[in-house]
């Protein structure tokens, strides 16, 4: 195929993509009631399962003050689940558009990537959703000044919050099917993870201060360890040495 061509073939996987988003944001709009209130405010709620777990008796009161904002907000967190809910689908998208110039040990480890990033996406949103997210409310609805202050939040702070803690929590436990890819093509191997752990801890906790909306550093701390986690998981899932197919186009 010429340029022009694997061109034409991009811009048909770019439509695509942005028509299935465009599809699930028409039908997520129309389910305001069940996306807000069944999804998005759960966590506001006493009997989300976190605190029934830990005991806690948590109510929180959101409120408006900003005449455009619950329709902003509306629109702005529906083409966001649209993105989420649409990602195994893109990420199909972009594979018909890689796949044929792969050899196909590159598919078979790209194919394999694929859907590990897929699983691992939808499980940092869960831990987006389940933990971190419950964890700061529980945390920033208690913490007082004074006495005399009472927390009533922002409609638009706590969708902020949200979305930065869910959302971005799913792009970085990514992380893992990158590092699996660069592993298998000898760019690094488990030995180079395990030596520069130290220098991942600082990476790792430097990136959590820029992501997280806040700045205080227990929210970096809610953010950070599960990070860490993911790269300890990563090192188990890195090849421990130059991988054979490497060796033998070294040879």
């Amino acid at each position: 195929m010429s340029f022009w061509d694997h061109l034409e073939e991009l811009r048909g996987t770019l439509i695509r993509s942005v028509l299935i988003v465009l599809a699930f944001f028409t039908v997520g709009f129309f389910l305001k009631e069940t996306l807000f209130d069944g999804v998005i405010l759960r966590p506001t709620r006493p009997d989300f399962w976190l605190y029934r777990l830990l005991g806690v008796d948590l109510s929180i009161n959101l409120i408006n003050i900003d005449i455009a904002a619950q329709f902003f907000t509306h629109i702005k967190v529906t083409f966001i689940c649209a993105v989420v809910v649409s990602f195994p689908l893109i990420c199909y998208e972009i594979w018909k558009f890689i796949a044929p110039g792969l050899y196909e040990k590159e598919k078979k480890v790209m194919r394999k990537a694929f859907g590990l990033g897929a699983g691992l996406f939808y499980l940092g949103i869960a831990v987006g959703y389940f933990i971190v997210m419950p964890v700061l409310l529980v945390f920033f609805n208690g913490y007082q000044v004074s006495g005399s202050i009472e927390n009533t939040f922002a409609l638009t702070s706590y969708v902020s919050i949200f979305l930065a803690m869910v959302f971005v929590m799913g792009i970085l436990f990514e992380f893992p099917s990158v590092l699996a890819v660069l592993s298998h093509f000898g760019v690094i191997t488990r030995d180079t993870m395990k030596k520069s752990r130290r220098y991942a801890v600082v990476v790792i906790l430097i990136l959590s201060a820029v992501l997280t909306p806040t700045g205080d550093p227990f929210t970096m701390l809610v953010v950070a360890v599960p990070l860490y986690l993911l790269y300890e998981f990563s090192i188990l899932i890195c090849k421990p040495g130059v991988p054979e197919e490497v060796a033998d186009d070294i040879d």
